[in-house]
């Protein structure tokens, strides 16, 4: 285990039964790093957030997290941890500062330090003067940032955040990772399970799992660059379905697909085939056509990448 990583694993498996829900991943979480964990559903994520909280055993390698191996310390690792998960887990039926209270005892909160850390969690929400609101009154958004509210109330070092923004409007959202980002710079370890590629792009770091397997850890700038062999054009035209199979058939285009209102297209070299692309479909009687030179997203490089895995 590296001297500076929050969290350490090494050779991680989990099977239940005859499914291997992980097989073998390998990585490390640096001490104030945000580590984003994207997959499809069913790739592993919780199965690995769980075993990194010390809510499961791994069938065979070895993580610690805080300094605690969480195979043979599981409570002492619950202890050094927040974790919030995607569905809302605080109680409706009571207040906001009730909640806090609740769970800063659950978390062990000296009582002398409680008053202080439920006034920090609640500006933390941006609820300051509705302390006293029920909970099922508040909005999702309001609702997710009190969950992280009460989620750091023992100040852990290290947060599991397992898809914490799902069903929440894109601007809770864009408030809510400025929360995260927040924690960051205060040296909080973060590892976030998300599926929206867009919540990628503000980690430090993302690996990509696939079917239990890590396929992918980087920057969102360099997994974006290394996940695309090529250039990447943006064509737009009508009759979608149609002008698919021609601008696939043409030379030099090594992938395309459709995504949103365009096709992504993957080619040799951006300034030769757009032209060519652009006539190719004029030729065919698809008028207007047009290509152009774009940055990969995420979104290209997590439908290469996942298309790529071994099954």
């Amino acid at each position: 285990m590296a001297a500076e990583a929050a969290i350490t694993v090494d050779g991680l498996v989990k099977r239940f039964g005859d499914f291997t829900a992980l097989d073998g991943v390998s990585f490390e979480v640096g001490r104030g790093e945000i580590m984003g964990f994207l997959g499809p559903n069913g790739a592993g994520k919780s199965t690995l957030i769980r075993i990194l909280c010390g809510l499961l055993r791994p069938t065979a390698g070895r993580a610690w997290v805080a300094g605690l191996d969480v195979a043979t310390d599981p409570e002492g690792v619950r202890q050094r941890i927040g974790y919030m998960s995607q569905k809302f887990s605080l109680y409706s039926d009571l207040t906001v500062a009730e909640n806090l209270r609740f769970f800063g005892g659950i978390y062990g909160v000296p009582r002398e330090a409680l008053d202080g850390r439920v006034a920090e969690a609640i500006g933390i929400a941006g609820l300051a003067g509705r302390d006293k609101a029920l909970v099922s009154t508040l909005a999702g958004g309001w609702k997710q940032r009190l969950a992280l509210g009460a989620a750091i109330l023992h100040r852990p070092s290290v947060l599991f955040l397992d898809e914490p923004t799902s069903g929440v409007d894109p601007e809770s959202r864009r408030r809510f990772w400025d929360l995260i980002h927040d924690l960051g710079a205060e040296g909080v370890s973060v590892l976030v399970s998300t599926h929206y590629m867009d919540e990628a792009e503000y980690c430090n770091r993302i690996a990509l799992i696939n079917r239990g397997r890590l396929i992918a850890l980087g920057t969102p700038h360099d997994i974006k660059q290394q996940a695309v062999d090529g250039e990447l054009l943006a064509v737009e035209a009508g009759n979608f379905g149609r002008a698919l199979a021609i601008v696939r058939a043409a030379p030099g285009v090594r992938e395309a697909a459709v995504f949103g209102r365009s096709l992504h297209v993957v080619v040799d070299s951006a300034a030769a085939r757009g032209p060519e692309i652009e006539a190719r479909l004029a030729s065919q009687g698809i008028a207007g056509a047009s290509a152009r030179r774009i940055d990969p997203t995420m979104e290209d490089s997590f439908v290469r990448l996942v298309g790529e895995a071994p099954g």
